[in-house]
Order: C-alpha cells, then structure tokens, then sequence
C-alpha cells in the first residue's frame, strides 16, 4: 500500500499544502460482489435484491484522513479513497452464508425507519449476515521482537446498519445500471464497544489517544511499514466453520 500524497490543510494554516499523507487509516467492511445485473433505467426491488447478490469477501477502504477533512468539503470524499482498496483472496457464496443469516438488528431509539422501496418483511427477517471480523496490526517493531500482531477490534456484520440487499435496492433506485463483478463496500462495521471499533480514526478519536503497543511503540495513525490484516469467520453449531481468507496490506513509503 503506497502512502498517498494529495492537498492537506496544516493546523493553524490558511492555505493548503501538498504532500504525503500524515493520517493513513483502515476501515473494516464487506465487500459485496454483484452477480446478475439489471437494465439500465430499472430498479432492483428490496425483495429481489439478494437475488443479485453473488457473495462477499473482505474489504478494507483505507482512508487519507488528512487528505479527506481537506478535500470533503464542497465535494466528499476523493483523493482520500481512490488511491487503493484491498479484498481478501476469494468470493464466499451467499448460498455457502445461508446458515449464517439472521435478523436484521433493531434500530437505536429515535432512528427514522426506512422507506417502503428500502423494506421487505423476508429481508428484515433474515437479511443480516452473522460474521465474526478482526483487525490486526503487525509493525517493523513487533517483527524486530518476534512478537504477534496486535488487535485492533473485533466487530462483527451484525452491525450493519443496513442489510446487503437494501444496498443494492438503494444503488439502483434511480436507474443505475449494476453489471455483474461489481463490488460493493458496506461501510466501516463498528460495534457500539470500544473493542468493536473498525477504524483508527475512532479508537484513537482522531489521534487524541494513541494506542500504546507491546513492542514500545505508540500509534495515533498508520506508519511505513505497519501492515493491517483482516480476518472473518462464520461459526454456528452443527455446521462447518466459514473462513474469508486473510486480506493483508503493508504500508510503504511515498513515491
């Protein structure tokens, strides 16, 4: 993973600067993979979605923070995401996920519900994935000690705050032609704990609180040389355990 450069606001500055990236980050997420598409100008209804839906795997939408609070603002997010994205070696079938399906979680308290093309009782009942999803960190120091990567988070798909197929009904509301191969990113998956949380802009609360490792290192955000993995796992009684394959990415240097 090649440390991006782009335009950051220095604190305390007026005007931008270009550079390499201060504030490299992970986000933790699914990657959902489209199998059959639709017409262009034809929505995927809510209830038909999953039937598009080919499989997953994991997903890490690494983050430029620095280069994203710049850039957000008029226009979101851009050079802060488009520079790399990482998946794990394979596609898991969303048949192979059956046994691993459950309801979709209640909504906190004073969330507004979804609108009608966003719902189906059928989704609602059995749209959500039961995944088990850890991040871990490995620096040059621990590899210097011989000592184990250290985790992250350990979250899980549950905490999804929409289902895969609302995803993809939403994607095609308007007309937006899907095309099979595509991929989608479900969003950072933190859980409401600490250990749960799937960024380093949120364990560190945007480099406040630098995590202390066991090798004597400190990190408020990613450094040359730190690598990410992220793992999952699908586990229920009585039928076999489901791994994603590991999806790894080790940072170096700006060019």
């Amino acid at each position: 993973v090649r440390r991006p450069k782009g335009q950051t606001l220095p604190a305390g500055q007026t005007e931008p600067t270009f550079g390499p990236c201060a504030r490299l980050d992970y986000e933790l997420e699914l990657g959902i993979w489209i199998g059959q598409g639709n017409d262009l100008g034809d929505a995927i209804p809510v209830s038909e979605a999953g039937e598009h839906i080919a499989g997953f795997c994991l997903l890490n939408d690494w983050s430029a923070r620095d280069i994203q609070a710049w850039e957000y603002q008029p226009l979101g997010p851009f050079l802060s995401k488009s520079f790399i994205t990482s998946i794990s070696p394979w596609v898991v079938t969303a048949e192979a996920l059956e046994p691993f399906r459950r309801a979709q979680p209640a909504r906190p308290e004073g969330d507004p519900q979804p609108l009608a093309y966003l719902l189906d009782p059928k989704d609602q009942g059995q749209g959500a994935l039961d995944i088990e999803l850890e991040v871990l960190l490995l620096t040059q120091g621990m590899r210097e000690q011989n000592l184990p990567a250290h985790r992250l988070g350990l979250s899980n798909s549950l905490n999804m705050y929409w289902t895969a197929a609302q995803l993809v009904a939403h994607h095609s509301v308007n007309g937006c032609q899907l095309q099979s191969g595509d991929l989608f990113g479900s969003g950072t998956l933190s859980g409401p704990d600490r250990s749960q949380l799937g960024s380093l802009l949120e364990i560190t609360e945007g480099g406040k609180h630098p995590i202390e490792l066991a090798s004597g290192e400190v990190r408020k955000f990613l450094e040359d040389g730190d690598e990410i993995i992220l793992r999952a796992r699908c586990t229920r009684e009585g039928y076999a355990s489901i791994g994603f394959g590991e999806c790894r990415g080790k940072v170096v240097a700006a060019r």
